[in-house]
């Protein structure tokens, strides 16, 4: 006897239920230079985080693989003048960095929401996307721009 009609695969939908729950990774947001900033010098964004997850779930008896990925980088500079940059590129410490915004004197809160897609597979079947997306919010990175002055001195006193 046949059981698939009282038991069906789950459904995209149904899985984008379990998708949304997974415990994806809060990525943090790091900066360059460590510690304090200068400004009218950018600051350097970047995560070192994993982008990539992969999860086993069982849904009603079926063994469903998920796949995540990290499609959309959302940095939240804490700066009224440009509180976002959005990219989907999870940027690269110095000297390779891609991500860079410049502050003016100040104290300022940074932190990164990524945007997770994915896709799965039911008992080893094909992958199919997943019909949705989810996000994570980051630790909060607290960090000062200070100005520097130039000082004139007289090297002959």
């Amino acid at each position: 006897m046949d059981i698939t009609v009282l038991n069906p695969p789950p459904s995209p939908g149904e899985v984008y239920s379990y998708f949304r729950r997974l415990p994806l990774p809060q990525l943090a947001a790091r900066h360059q230079p460590p510690g304090n900033g200068l400004s009218n010098l950018p600051v350097i964004f970047y995560t070192d985080a994993p982008t990539t997850q992969t999860f086993t779930v069982d849904v009603r008896g079926f063994d469903v693989v998920i796949d995540a990925r990290a499609v959309e980088f959302t940095w939240r500079t804490g700066d009224p003048a440009r509180p976002t940059i959005t990219t989907t590129d999870p940027g690269a410490p110095y000297p390779d960095h891609t991500i860079t915004h410049d502050y003016r004197s100040g104290t300022y809160t940074a932190s990164l929401t990524v945007t997770w897609a994915g896709d799965f597979s039911i008992d080893g079947g094909p992958s199919t996307a997943i019909p949705g997306t989810t996000t994570t919010d980051g630790p909060a990175d607290t960090f000062s721009v200070l100005q520097a002055r130039p000082v004139l001195v007289d090297p002959y006193r």
